[in-house]
């Protein structure tokens, strides 16, 4: 019976496997033992800041302020971009009633951004009525780069017949300024004469 409970609680060091077994248990033990008191020392020194007392404070206090100097200038920025946004959509489409959208965009940053839909939407509209007004929906500006790029010979026989549409359609609503009377004047002696394409090519 001793020899069974010695057999027990002493296994026999002749087996090679056990014993193998065994270091490698005791090994694994310690490896996780080291392990983890290199972790918590890992925790402590990432908890510890690099700076203490007060460096700490002025750091915080320098950090509060670039905060509460930046924050709201930024703010301050993106919402007047945001609000001339549909300003510039008009410019670009050359939108007939840009100053009037302009002037919604203006009284939309007084109403806290009310406006701002309805000027977005205005900037996309086609000016339908404006065009059976007075003939065209496009803003002044639109003839004037015209003007600049027919004179330059930039623009296609296509394009020169749509702007010669468009000024009799102004014309034919009544009296038109100066400057256009004399733009479709110089269109319609350029479309009697010969194309852009023929006097490039000659």
């Amino acid at each position: 019976m001793n020899d069974m409970a010695n057999s027990i609680n002493h296994p026999s060091t002749s087996d090679p496997d056990a014993a193998r077994r065994g270091s490698a248990g005791v090994a694994g033990r310690r490896l996780a033992r080291a392990l983890a008191v290199a972790a918590a020392l890992v925790a402590n020194d990432a908890a510890a800041s690099f700076l203490s007392g007060e460096a700490l404070d002025s750091a915080a206090n320098v950090v509060a302020w670039i905060a509460l100097l930046l924050v709201p200038l930024i703010g301050i920025v993106v919402f007047w971009i945001v609000h001339v946004m549909p300003e510039k959509i008009a410019h670009k489409r050359h939108h007939p009633q840009t100053q009037a959208i302009h002037t919604l965009c203006l009284l939309s940053l007084a109403f806290g951004g009310l406006l701002w839909p309805i000027a977005w939407l205005w900037a996309y509209t086609k000016p339908v009525a404006y065009k059976l007004a007075y003939g065209t929906d496009k803003h002044d500006d639109y003839f004037d780069e015209a003007a600049a790029r027919v004179r330059a010979e930039g623009l296609a026989d296509r394009e020169i017949a749509q702007l010669k549409h468009e000024l009799d359609a102004m014309h034919a609503r009544g009296p038109m300024p100066a400057k256009l009377v004399e733009l479709r004047d110089y269109v319609t002696t350029l479309q009697a004469g010969p194309s852009p394409t023929e006097r490039r090519s000659a």
